[in-house]
């Protein structure tokens, strides 16, 4: 059976992209990273039961400590507040620099000895809180960047199935592929009970509002 690695993360995005990887006919690999975020250990619970929904085998789980060593975002410095204010515009300080360059690098290691033909991440572009590392562009610059430091043999597609989708279509797409919405978890701060108030809930509030579909999870604040 053909192989694709799937960042997955836990959140509506990337267990969404997981789905669609799935639907097509992949051996999904499923690749975690635990970077030291604030919530690891309730999205590491999410990981673990989205792979048991869809019934896969081969489950990584890297550890990346040096993220909180490198610090300069609100996910990884607990010296730095989580922004609950409202959406920032630019680049916002829950940004981890270059995260996603870092994790396809692994994630296209995972790959090559797999024998996978393709890497699934849920990024989002049109509607995202202004991360650069969520950009196409960046995507198709680190796809050329794998083709080159990997063997000849070796041909790494990485596939991004949300990229332009607003966040109430990925709502609506997470249901035709008949994602698990209730395991997913997006909150940026909290792991009993999901804020509502930092972006990343905003975000996922908006999207549920304006698909017109209410949330499964729990909010401390909605």
């Amino acid at each position: 059976m053909k192989k694709a690695v799937v960042i997955l993360s836990g959140g509506m995005d990337s267990t969404t992209a997981a789905f669609i990887a799935k639907s097509k006919g992949y051996e999904v690999v499923a690749v975690h990273f635990d970077y030291r975020q604030r919530t690891e250990t309730r999205e590491r619970r999410a990981f673990e039961e989205i792979c048991d929904r869809l019934q896969v085998v081969n489950r990584y789980v890297i550890d990346l400590p040096f993220f909180e060593q490198i610090g300069a975002s609100a996910l990884t410095d607990r010296t730095i507040e989580v922004p609950t204010g409202g959406i920032e515009a630019g680049v916002p300080v829950t940004y981890v620099p270059f995260r996603n360059g870092i994790f396809l690098s692994i994630a296209a290691a995972v790959a090559e000895k797999e024998g996978a033909e393709a890497i699934y991440i849920g990024v989002v572009e049109e509607d995202s809180s202004g991360y650069p590392d969520c950009r196409e562009s960046f995507i198709e610059a680190m796809e050329r960047a794998i083709d080159l430091g990997t063997k000849e043999t070796t041909h790494i597609r990485i596939e991004t199935p949300l990229v332009h989708l607003k966040k109430e279509d990925i709502v609506k797409t997470a249901l035709e592929y008949h994602v698990p919405l209730e395991l997913t978890w997006s909150c940026y701060q909290n792991e009993e009970e999901a804020c509502g108030v930092c972006d990343s809930c905003r975000l996922r509030l908006k999207g549920f509002e304006k698909a017109g579909i209410s949330d499964p999870i729990a909010y401390k604040h909605r």
